[in-house]
């Protein structure tokens, strides 16, 4: 028995060992490749990361500093006088807070909507699918223009109203498309025939079933329609008269290309009104850092899934 013992060990000590993987050897032209790979991505980061630091630089400056154009990427005199006043105004606030509703309650309208007509453009069944998805399409190519659609918004009561913001905007067609894609290649018919025969509704097979599954494309649209109405001022430039509705883009505009402070009062002394303007400019940056936090601080958050929906897209579409 010892005998045999010490010849089992024997041939196991001989079995290669597994757990240990070889790496693949890497041609001459793999590592040209990868090279240039790391060096374009460092250069994508260098061009983005670059003017980021600038801003949060000037952002976190003194006003003299900042005019006087001393800033690179370190704050020179660092002073928080520029976020101080951005969160003193009550414009600049009502603005953040406008922006936030619109954000958040135009998600929330979009994807609904994106889902009601995506879902069923995905099924075989549905009649007049393909006649649906061409007049979609057709108006990805050619709309009606800003004045049609403003006479329609008038029409409909909306102007100078928070609907403006959110409704003329609500379906992306592009999203629809995604989502379509998304279901028609994820969501099989043999599923939807199970559970039919389980007695399921259609209401209750896209509720109970459809979504659960389709989390990765809902956080894909979600996401692109969220950073759309948070960047947008177009619409609010056009639709909105009265400030307490303008979105916070709209005060950051006011302040970028107009170079005014919002609620600021006129002053008549010549060293006050170059402390205004000194305290203009550094307010810019302060209020693209405001404006630039809540993407930066949600995407994290979905960029999984994110990636996820977009891949599932685009190989099995």
């Amino acid at each position: 028995m010892s005998i045999t013992l010490q010849g089992f060990r024997r041939t196991a000590d001989k079995r290669p060992d597994t757990s240990k993987r070889t790496a693949i050897e890497e041609t001459r032209t793999d590592k040209i490749f990868l090279a240039g790979v790391k060096i374009m991505l460092w250069l994508a980061l260098i061009i983005v990361a670059v003017p980021l630091i600038y801003i949060v630089a000037n952002s976190f400056s003194s006003p003299s500093a900042v005019s006087a154009g001393r800033v690179l990427f370190w704050p020179i005199e660092p002073s928080i006088r520029a976020y101080k006043e951005a969160f003193s105004d009550p414009l600049i606030m009502k603005g953040y807070l406008n922006s936030f509703i619109y954000a958040i309650g135009g998600t929330l309208i979009s994807v609904t909507l994106t889902i009601a007509i995506a879902y069923p453009l995905s099924r075989r069944t549905f009649f007049g699918r393909n006649v649906i998805m061409s007049v979609l399409i057709f108006t990805m190519l050619f709309s009606g223009g800003l004045i049609p659609t403003y006479l329609v918004v008038q029409d409909l009561g909306m102007l100078n109203t928070r609907w403006a913001m959110v409704i003329p905007s609500a379906i992306g067609v592009w999203q629809v498309i995604i989502a379509r894609t998304f279901f028609r290649s994820t969501i099989p018919d043999e599923l939807y025939e199970a559970a039919t025969i389980d007695g399921a509704s259609d209401l209750r097979f896209l509720w109970s079933i459809v979504l659960p599954l389709s989390k990765p494309v809902i956080a894909v649209i979600a996401l692109m329609y969220a950073i759309f109405q948070w960047n947008s001022y177009f619409d609010a430039l056009i639709y909105l008269k009265d400030p307490g509705l303008y979105p916070l883009q709209i005060v950051l505009r006011n302040v970028l290309i107009l170079n005014t402070l919002t609620g600021s009062t006129t002053t008549t002394n010549l060293a006050q009104q170059l402390e205004q303007q000194q305290l203009a400019n550094v307010l810019k940056y302060a209020l693209i850092v405001i404006s630039s936090l809540p993407v930066l601080i949600i995407y994290p958050f979905v960029a999984r899934h994110f990636t996820k929906g977009v891949m599932v897209g685009a190989v099995k579409g």
